[in-house]
């Protein structure tokens, strides 16, 4: 059961400083953790989360000022605390789990050198006993050859095995308080389910308090014992887990619940908070319901897209000396997209989605097999007759920030494809058109990426794939990266679009409820191979794999019931 308290923050404000001044990023927070429980903080991008963790940290940015407040761990002020205080608490008594272990973990290090010396760092041990310990927490969070782990770089680990990696830094000196900031974002539902199993597991085994920083109300529900939610800046509320989620309190709470997308109201338009034009938003005083009701979908019409046992083989060597072996990345994968329809495609990473939708895009010369569009077999066609062919269908990519070239303005991004494909067009007035179908004001034409949210950026790239008019649209996770709120406002945006358009769309995803709200027929894809493939519904309510139904219970739901361990808790 929860303890005693063991950090506390005290109306804490913290303000950046700009040229124009200065700007407050949290205002008044006061938040207490108490020793075995796990406090779930929610809010979206921009809310104050991860600064509130890194004050808890005592890492502020330099250009953070603290206004008002005070963070309390062990007898000390983690704000005004003398620099050698700091690093004989971090990593031994307070340790984080940060975002995005690629980033987070050393490229020229191997990963056991790195848990090697965070061990060392606090204790007095041998390297070869911190080695020792370090492989015992290896196969503590699941690693399956913690040995070969020991010797790898992080480039040669998923997502999910780097991750793991810095749970095991994160734990190895046995802290009090574990800050974990979205730890699972980006990961498979299956690798995040174990992921937050080992968190929970961790929690009870030794005993330490657990900050879960996130913005995915599915994680808070399964593992989270209170709840504060957070939105610029401003602590909206904090209640037991499930009090909060059958009774919020607040309007901010209430619409971020209601902008999750449900299985049991697929392809309707979802509830959006605000309109995030530019950004301009001071405050959530109602939750504003849909607008407007989707209309009935038009009626599949022809086959659009016929995959015939398409094959892709990569060749891998395990050491810069050893001899390729052969990886069947795509393996014979056959796939009928009809017109005006969204199929989804779900797996797990690694297991061939985005090869196929590059393949689709010809981005890659297939093995064997054949890519029909309209009839017309994509393989085949010859530089100049592909090029023509392209202006069919467009991809949507993943990352808004990384797919938008940071030198260029809005007009520029979105009338590339103009220019390649169409001189002489209109530009100005096609970007013009282009902006207000995607629901962005004419005057971002002139602006550049970095002005813009996350969920602008995306409807800037959504803008760019439809410049040329095309049939199909491939969205690659196109809304992975996005808070929920601003998936829920990119989600009816592409459905409006479709409506209006006749637009089909190949949706990749591995998260399982935004592919059964959006998709029409969901294609499971394990190891190169569909596994299953059937109208949404049926495949979610009655699916015939074990693969499928593996992906389907590792699902986060909200009000279906707790976990037995954590009721009991």
């Amino acid at each position: 059961m929860p303890g005693r308290e063991i950090l506390r923050i005290d109306n804490l404000s913290i303000a950046f400083r700009t040229d124009g001044g200065l700007r407050a990023v949290v205002n008044g927070v006061s938040l207490t953790l108490t020793s075995g429980e796990i406090l779930g903080l929610v809010g979206e991008s921009g809310s104050g989360k991860t600064i509130l963790s890194l004050a808890a940290m005592g890492l502020l940015p330099h250009n953070a000022t603290v206004t008002s407040g005070r963070v309390e761990f062990a007898g000390e002020n983690l704000l005004t605390a003398r620099p050698d205080v700091l690093r004989k608490l971090r990593g031994k008594r307070i340790s984080m789990i940060f975002q995005d272990p690629m980033a987070s973990l050393d490229p020229v290090f191997t990963c056991g050198s790195q848990i090697v010396e965070a061990i060392q760092l606090h204790e007095r041990i041998t390297r070869r006993q911190a080695g020792e310990r370090a492989r015992d927490l290896l196969a503590k969070v699941g690693i399956a050859d913690p040995a070969r782990c020991m010797r790898s770089y992080p480039h040669e680990l998923s997502g999910g095995q780097c991750q793991r990696i810095m749970i095991a830094m994160a734990v190895a000196c046995k802290p009090d308080v574990i800050i974990a900031d979205e730890p699972t974002t980006a990961l498979d539902v299956t690798v995040q389910k174990q992921v937050l199993t080992l968190l929970r597991d961790l929690n009870r085994e030794i005993g330490a308090a657990i900050l879960l920083i996130t913005h995915d109300l599915g994680v808070i529900y399964e593992v989270a014992d209170r709840v504060a939610v957070i939105y610029r800046g401003d602590l909206m509320e904090q209640a037991s887990t499930g009090d909060l989620f059958r009774a919020p309190r607040s309007a901010y709470t209430k619409a971020l619940i209601a902008s999750m997308p449900s299985a049991s109201t697929p392809q309707s338009r979802l509830p959006v908070i605000c309109r995030d034009d530019l950004g301009q938003i001071s405050s959530v005083v109602e939750v504003r319901p849909s607008q407007k009701e989707r209309l009935s979908k038009k009626p599949e019409g022809e086959t659009l897209l016929e995959i015939r046992n398409l094959t892709k083989t990569y060749w891998l060597r395990e050491t810069a000396l050893s001899a390729p072996k052969p990886f069947r990345a795509v393996d014979d994968v056959s796939l009928v997209i009809p017109a005006r329809s969204t199929v989804g495609l779900v797996g797990e990473s690694g297991c061939g989605k985005s090869t196929l939708s590059r393949l689709v895009m010809r981005l890659m010369q297939p093995d064997s097999g054949a890519i029909e569009f309209e009839g017309r077999d994509l393989v085949s066609l010859d530089h100049d007759r592909l090029r023509a062919a392209r202006r069919d269908f467009a991809l949507v990519f993943q990352n808004p920030y990384g797919s938008l070239n940071p030198r260029q303005t809005v007009t520029d991004l979105i009338a590339a494809p103009i220019d390649i494909h169409q001189r002489g067009r209109d530009r100005e007035a096609a970007v013009a058109r282009l902006l207000d179908a995607v629901g962005l004001p004419r005057d971002a034409m002139g602006r550049y990426p970095h002005e813009f949210s996350g969920g602008q950026r995306q409807r800037i790239v959504i803008a760019r794939a439809l410049a040329l008019n095309p049939k199909l649209l491939i969205c690659d996770e196109a809304v992975s990266a996005l808070d929920v709120s601003v998936q829920a406002q990119v989600l009816n945006l592409l459905q409006d679009l479709q409506d209006e358009f006749d637009l089909t769309y190949l949706f990749i995803s591995h998260d399982m409820s935004v592919v059964r709200h959006v998709s029409d027929t969901i294609a499971v894809m394990q190891k190169g191979k569909i596994v299953e493939i059937g109208p949404a519904a049926e495949v979610f309510d009655n699916p015939k794999e074990d693969y499928t139904r593996t992906l389907l219970s590792a699902v986060p739901k909200i009000g279906t019931g707790r976990p037995a361990a954590l009721e009991a808790h």
